[in-house]
């Protein structure tokens, strides 16, 4: 499945009325572990067709990225029914990022 571009006017529907786990990713085109992290959550989007998975670019988007408490990037959120369940910042590996969608 794709990665969606998650934006203010979008997150109601794509994250939080999604019937599946999302895992969103809130990034920054000149961050360079963001770049380092974005194939594996594209590799993932596409091996798991049982989750959702988003990017928020933080520029773009400021006010998500204040309504999440996102002070450094990336950072990786998991949403479950609606709600928040799993948080991780920095490069993690793709084992890490597994586990946090279980």
């Amino acid at each position: 499945m794709a990665v969606a571009e998650i934006t203010k006017d979008n997150f109601q529907t794509e994250v939080l009325a999604s019937e599946k786990p999302v895992l969103l990713d809130f990034w920054a085109s000149w961050c360079g572990p963001c770049r380092m992290l974005s194939p594996v959550v594209e590799e993932l989007a596409e091996e798991r067709a049982d989750i959702k998975v988003g990017k928020v670019n933080v520029d773009e988007q400021p006010e998500l990225s204040g309504q999440f408490g996102i002070m450094s990037i990336p950072t990786l959120l998991v949403f479950r029914d609606g709600k928040k369940v799993d948080e991780s910042v920095g490069v993690v590996p793709k084992s890490a990022i597994e586990t946090m969608l279980r």
